[in-house]
């Protein structure tokens, strides 16, 4: 009966709305989850121990660890100064991070996508990869190749020995791991568990999915994974991960999907790992992520929280992207601070910074931003 049922919604329901169905039922999943305020704390804590800014957390305990990754990165500091139900904070120096919308406050979501938009040669997705990433890709793809996992036990010890070591060596406590069932429906139904090979020895696997949103196809990345040999080695890591992303990248091209995504990380403007897929042509999307937090900036210092912790959030449907320009920074330091954060997907840009300032960092960002499909609105807000 339930394959029966199975056919019925394939063949009665267009891959758009299955889509939405499944997205609609992981956001329910989340709100229901955040429902059970039994398991929620409130809790102060600082990234930086003498830090100007402290943070009012309002939310579910077990999620603490994953604002402070996502505000601070993985070297969040010395833990929470307070734990409890502390008193209200009074200082203008308080930054609050809820899992509920506060008034004013900054919908961040907790993960983005890095989308490659298709539909051109592969020559001209690469065209815009830097130099050294370009000579690697030609000096070391034709030492791989690929074959499909079918058997059972391939895809057992895909799992076993790269998925999940790979992941835990890389978040460690954060990791989010798949079940071994829901790798095997993946690898079965949704999509495919591909090995790679160099020369005769499998290396590393890619674990994708077909996913189709608003009539366009995308071949969707779930997870990637590596030998220990491979992944102790940063060195040989960089190697065979980017060409194991290149070669998803080709499939999706030879398969005439509409994108490539190459999987959700952080959603840190200052991540590594995002701006590692930025610079191989990925757009910041809010594809696969259903988990929000509501950050409600400082009354006072907002210029300079921004600085440290600059934020991507939502207006509506729309990306954002909240950068400070604090007093102090020079010329130089500025444009090191952010000549990496430049993103396609935005909609709009904020830089928040004193009256009768920032113009001529607007100025560069606007001639950074040139090349941008799409190029962001940019919004000076006057701020201390």
């Amino acid at each position: 009966m339930r394959e029966t049922l199975a056919t019925v919604v394939r063949k009665f329901v267009s891959p758009s709305m299955r889509y939405e169905i499944r997205n609609a039922s992981a956001r329910l999943r989340v709100i229901l989850d955040r429902a059970c305020l039994w398991r929620w704390e409130i809790a102060r804590f600082r990234l930086q121990q003498e830090g100007p800014h402290e943070f009012l957390y309002v939310g579910r305990k077990s999620q603490r660890e994953m604002a402070k990754l996502l505000i601070g990165g993985k070297a969040p500091g010395n833990g929470p100064v307070s734990d409890g139900a502390p008193q209200p904070a009074e200082s203008d120096h308080v930054v609050m991070v809820s899992e509920v919308p506060t008034t004013g406050a900054l919908n961040v979501p907790v993960y983005l996508s890095a989308v490659v938009p298709l539909g051109r040669s592969l020559e001209d997705i690469t065209a815009r990869y830097d130099s050294e990433l370009r000579r690697n890709i030609r000096k070391n793809r034709p030492l791989y190749r690929v074959r499909q996992a079918l058997l059972d036990e391939e895809i057992e010890w895909a799992d076993r020995e790269m998925l999940r070591p790979y992941a835990e060596a890389r978040q460690g406590i954060h990791a989010a791991q798949l079940s071994t069932q829901e790798v095997f429906r993946i690898a079965r139904t949704a999509g495919r568990l591909d090995l790679i090979l160099l020369g005769d020895e499998v290396v590393a696997c890619h674990l994708g999915c077909v996913i189709t949103r608003g009539g366009k196809r995308y071949w969707s990345t779930m997870r990637f994974g590596y030998t220990e040999a491979i992944f102790s080695d940063a060195k040989k890591l960089r190697e065979v991960n980017s060409i194991t992303t290149f070669m998803a990248l080709e499939w999706a091209i030879e398969h005439g999907f509409d994108y490539y995504d190459i999987g959700l990380c952080v959603a840190r403007p200052d991540d590594g790992l995002l701006k590692w897929k930025r610079r191989r042509g990925g757009d910041i999307d809010s594809l696969s992520n259903h988990d929000y937090l509501f950050v409600r900036l400082p009354k006072a210092g907002t210029a300079r929280f921004l600085w440290d912790t600059p934020l991507f959030a939502f207006e509506g449907k729309e990306l954002t992207l909240h950068l400070g320009l604090p007093d102090g920074p020079s010329a130089e330091e500025i444009d090191t601070r952010y000549r990496e954060m430049v993103f396609g997907g935005l909609d709009k840009i904020y830089l928040y910074c004193a009256e009768n300032s920032g113009e001529q960092f607007l100025e560069t960002l606007r001639s950074r931003y040139a090349n941008v499909q799409a190029t962001p609105v940019l919004e000076r807000i006057a701020s201390s």
